[in-house]
């Protein structure tokens, strides 16, 4: 591993941090990078209350000095305003007022119960502070980084929503580059304009009937070179990493690379993309069902990779639990939520990739300043060119 992050933070505690490490020096960087970001990360259609408390801006607190990465551990900081509502409840001082009624009926699809079990908490508050969607704010600054990075080296990671609930989006763009810029004019991120209207009125339904929405989204990844990645080991694998990544985001069940299902069920023939040269522009593939990856390696293609999220875990509508001391039956707690968070998902998703393409991008190429990894990719072009 090349580059690294670590978050900390409670969903209503002070706020989230991270801390990144390994990050080249003379990279551009300024809040506006990440807030920009950010404030995609909070729109939606089917958002909650803590939206519109939060308005989600960057303190850079180490590793950047008048606008350019140090080289040295990068520490980025954002404020929960909400925090000023529950500072009493969430305060690490003991004698600052007390910690509220505890949590005891655990939400059924969320870490209260497990995490509780775990760690032996009584109140499951302590839970669920940490495992909230919250964190994804700083994964999201810590993406932001990472996009900056890519874009010197025209490496585009853009997504959009194919699937809310039961309603899909058929709309396809003729120029990739652009997906962002329309899928960004969506209220939930659709390209096709009659799945968005239905998927809103998909989410007033689920809204009115204290129910929430999941779905499916997908980030396409332009301008990634042949050979991040590699073969050799399991966790060297460029398709592993993008996996294990989004895995690891809240709510997310399920990942494709290409049409990595729908690929199951056909013959070969049908599934293998075929290898064309042309002079001067190198090797390439006739189509790309494999998504850009084959080998655990990419391949040249745009990265196309699904992901699957479920409904959010918090239900107005309040589903049957068990409270953790009396052991009775009774309905689990409930926390503002969203109703539907997939939009932002998409977003997540697109922070999450673009991190681990940075990461296999140096882990290739190598070096410690934006100038000397520049001539090494430069370098590198024309191995590809000349092969």
């Amino acid at each position: 591993m090349t580059i690294r992050f670590l978050t900390a933070g409670e969903s209503h505690g002070k706020g989230t941090i991270v801390l990144i490490e390994g990050f080249p020096a003379h990279l551009p960087l300024s809040t506006e990078d990440v807030n920009l970001e950010l404030s995609r990360r909070q729109k939606g259609y089917g958002r909650g209350g803590r939206m519109l408390i939060e308005r989600d801006q960057v303190e850079i607190l180490s590793g950047v000095r008048k606008g350019f990465t140090l080289g040295s551990p990068i520490t980025l900081f954002v404020k929960n305003k909400d925090y000023d509502n529950w500072e009493k409840i969430m305060s690490p001082d003991p004698s600052n007022g007390n910690t509220g009624n505890p949590l005891q009926r655990p939400r059924p699809g969320h870490a209260d119960l497990s995490g509780g079990l775990k760690y032996n908490h009584r109140d499951l508050r302590n839970i669920l502070e940490r495992a909230s969607a919250r964190e994804t704010t700083v994964r999201v600054a810590a993406g932001a980084v990472a996009k900056k990075f890519l874009n010197f080296f025209n490496i585009v990671v853009q997504s959009h929503v194919t699937q809310l609930g039961n309603v899909f989006s058929k709309n396809k763009v003729s120029n990739d580059s652009k997906l962002n810029f329309l899928a960004d004019k969506s209220p939930v991120r659709m390209l096709d304009r009659k799945a968005e209207k239905a998927a809103m009125s998909l989410i007033d339904k689920a809204k009115e009937k204290g129910d929430t929405l999941g779905g499916v989204f997908e980030v396409v990844i332009l301008g990634v070179p042949p050979g991040l990645g590699s073969h050799v080991q399991w966790d060297r694998k460029l398709d592993g990493r993008l996996a294990q990544s989004l895995m690891s985001m809240q709510a997310i069940k399920g990942v494709e690379i290409g049409r990595g299902f729908e690929n199951s069920s056909k013959m070969g023939s049908e599934v293998h993309d075929e290898i064309s040269y042309k002079q001067g522009k190198g090797f390439s593939h006739l189509t790309n069902h494999a998504g850009g990856i084959e080998g655990g390696m990419s391949n040249g293609e745009n990265i196309v990779v699904r992901v699957a999220k479920k409904p959010i875990s918090t239900l107005r509508r309040a589903l049957r639990s068990v409270d953790i001391e009396t052991k009775e039956a009774i309905k689990a707690a409930y926390e503002r939520s969203d109703v539907c968070a997939l939009p932002a998902a998409s977003v997540i998703g697109e922070a999450l990739c673009a991190w681990v393409i940075a990461d296999s991008f140096l882990e290739k190429m190598g070096g410690d300043f934006m100038d000397e990894i520049k001539q090494r990719y430069l370098q590198y072009q024309k191995h590809l060119l000349n092969y």
